[in-house]
């Protein structure tokens, strides 16, 4: 049954974003991530997120606990860590490349760093009704699961800004 639901939360989400005029979805695309740092080292164990799905804090905050990075060591040499770090921290969603996105910060406190996206108000809004806690039981395992539900999220990301 909740599977289900999640199917169909996805689907809409999928008709919401088909209906959107090219013009619009280009707008909210995010750009491809081809950072090859980025895309080596954080994508041997998951999905490389887009940089703007978090505020630099935050990304400075996960970077600078890799030894512990959600219960893995993920230590990476200085300088390919510092790589990382400039790269997610400049195209972050109040970065210096990334704040065309900074609309995916409202109700994100100034004085805190969230490290889940998962977190994040945005996508907390987003998927509303789905039950993350149920998510174990289901092929999708974890709410951070993005291409479980969004198939080819690892490719393109399209976000949907609010009143459009």
């Amino acid at each position: 049954m909740m599977l289900g639901r999640i199917w169909a939360v996805a689907a809409s989400a999928a008709v919401m974003i088909a209906t959107l005029s090219p013009v619009q979805a280009e707008r909210l695309r995010v750009p491809k991530i081809d950072h090859v740092a980025t895309v080596k080292e954080c994508g041997a164990c998951h999905m490389v997120f887009a940089p703007q799905m978090l505020p630099q804090r935050s990304w400075r905050a996960i970077l600078s606990s890799l030894d512990n990075h959600f219960g893995e060591n993920a230590v990476l040499g200085e300088s390919v860590r510092a790589d990382i770090a400039a790269y997610l921290v400049a195209n972050a969603a109040d970065g210096a490349v990334g704040k065309t996105y900074s609309w995916l910060l409202r109700g994100v406190a100034l004085d805190t760093a969230p490290i889940r996206i998962t977190a994040m108000p945005w996508w907390l809004r987003a998927h509303g009704e789905a039950n993350v806690a149920n998510l174990k039981n289901t092929p999708i395992r974890f709410a951070g699961n993005c291409i479980g539900c969004h198939v080819g999220a690892d490719k393109t990301m399209v976000f949907n800004e609010p009143g459009d």
